[in-house]
């Protein structure tokens, strides 16, 4: 039991931890006595830190010193600075195995006709243009007022909206995401059916699409070959029902774990992310890869300092150089804007004692677990291959699951310290909080409290056990906090690019 209010996370750190607050005079690790308030979440140097020196957690550099610090002293953004050094990568631990057990669970989800496998049954009402917005919205409405209550076995009409769509140039890279995104949900596996609503004049021409798919399920049309917003509504309250006759028709049965493909996000990040949460998210990605299973990490501003750890762990070197091209862009991308990377941790993640963007970094490879990086994608790109794939995505929450669930993920997990609230319709996500404070004020929204792992009284081994777990039940129908509340349908952020015209 980790009773003491500090942890060391390595055996090579100069600083520790704080598990819970710890007031001045207080005697921690070597007798030394803590010279200031250290917040949970936050460090103590448990050494004298020189000016320029590396400040070390993880056993790796998070950024150096830019003042003497004396043992015992707070270490935080009045005395670190980010310094882009990264220590070598060690040998990789052993990943958590899936036992015989593991690889032969199965969910009770939906097989379609394709062969994929899904963990929810909704209708998609995807915009192609912000200008039919307002309609999907009233057409979602409607139909789950009127049409739902007629199809026990369909889970809602979810309205896709966006801003994009005009405004934007026909080639490049902004139609290009926009395009891939919203093919991705169309032919979303969540969605048994789809109704696409085009205005018509718009740059994002349905034509685009085709007709999105053979049979009843898949349609679309225009505002303005409707004759007008109204008649657009009705129009398509007559094409969902006959969608919803061929969708209601979906039944769960048996699949293997094999097929689930979880999305891992991380947001609101605090001290104890990369302590509690990550690991043990970290750890059930690794028992769903080695059971066949499929996890994506994401957030490339987010990895950034850490990359090399998870380069160490590339099946080959394709795998590795595409990862490598990833952060290069980003290097490129954040200096034409004027930015650094390092302005990636928020006000709130520095309250929850996070400094810089590789004590960030660090922590949020640890959602990956300890599996090998079997490929890498570009953002919203269709995922095929199995175990621990990386998508490039930026690290903003709501845009990088949007791309994960457009490449097919049928599921999201998703790590928080601060308490951020979310959902991704059509997949389910799942919510940890990385202490037990944030879990015991906001337990509404929190499906897992993975602070025990601090306090000593749970471990990273079972609690990732506990989320796996977990992930299945929610595979197989089990509605998550965020279900509950009804959080999804405003959540779906395509990644910006290119200018607007």
């Amino acid at each position: 039991m980790n009773r003491q209010p500090w942890i060391i996370l390595s055996a090579g750190d100069n600083v520790a931890v704080a598990t819970a607050a710890i007031e001045p005079g207080t005697v921690i690790a070597n007798g030394i006595s803590v010279l200031d308030k250290i917040d949970p979440g936050h460090k103590v140097a448990l050494t004298d830190i020189p000016n320029g020196t590396p400040v070390v957690k993880y056993g790796q550099a998070i950024g150096r010193t830019t003042a003497d610090v004396k043992a015992g002293n707070h270490v935080h953004s009045q005395n670190l600075h980010f310094e882009n050094d990264r220590l070598a990568a060690t040998a990789a631990a052993t990943p958590e195995v899936a036992t015989a057990e593991d690889k032969a669970r199965t969910f009770m989800g939906y097989r379609r006709a394709d062969g994929r496998a899904a963990t929810r049954n909704y209708i998609g009402i995807v915009a192609s243009v912000n200008c039919s917005t307002t309609v999907c919205r009233a057409i979602a409405e409607q139909a789950n007022r009127t049409i739902l209550p007629h199809y026990e076995g369909i889970d809602g009409f979810v309205p896709i909206v966006h801003d994009q769509g005009c405004g934007m140039s026909s080639t490049g890279d902004g139609m290009a995401v926009l395009h891939r995104t919203l093919a991705g949900y169309a032919r979303h596996v969540n969605f048994g059916g789809v109704l696409m609503i085009g205005l018509g004049c718009e740059v994002n021409q349905l034509t685009l699409y085709g007709q999105s798919g053979a049979g009843a399920a898949k349609r679309h049309f225009n505002i303005q070959d409707a004759g007008g917003s109204r008649r657009a509504v009705a129009l398509a309250m007559g094409v969902l029902r006959e969608i919803a006759e061929e969708v209601g028709r979906a039944r769960r049965e048996p699949i293997s774990v094999s097929e689930i493909i979880i999305g891992l996000q991380c947001g609101g990040s605090d001290g104890f992310s990369g302590i509690t949460a990550n690991p043990a998210l970290g750890a059930a990605s690794d028992i769903l890869a080695a059971a066949g299973g499929t996890t994506i990490l994401s957030e490339t501003s987010e990895i950034y300092g850490a990359e090399h750890l998870l380069r160490s762990r590339a099946v080959n070197d394709e795998v590795a150089a595409k990862l490598d091209a990833k952060i290069a862009w980003w290097e490129k991308y954040v200096a034409m804007h004027g930015a650094s990377l390092d302005n990636n941790p928020s006000p709130g993640n520095k309250r929850g004692g996070l400094t810089t963007i590789l004590e960030k970094s660090l922590g949020a490879v640890a959602k990956g677990g300890r599996s090998p990086l079997t490929a890498v994608y570009g953002y919203a790109e269709r995922v095929t291959e199995h175990g621990l794939v990386f998508m490039d995505t930026p690290g903003y929450d709501p845009v990088s699951a949007t791309g994960q669930v457009a490449g097919g993920a049928n599921m999201i997990a998703f790590t928080t310290g601060r308490g951020s609230c979310f959902g991704c319709r059509p997949a389910p996500s799942i919510k940890l909080s990385s202490n037990s404070a944030l879990y015991n004020s906001m337990e509404e929204d929190m499906d897992i409290d993975c602070g025990t792992i601090a306090t000593g009284d749970a471990t990273i081994s079972g609690k990732g056990r506990e989320i796996f777990e977990l992930i299945v039940e929610t595979a197989s129908g089990r509605k998550t906090k965020s279900e509950e509340f009804g959080y999804g349908d405003n959540e779906f952020v395509p990644w910006h690019l290119g200018a607007t015209l």
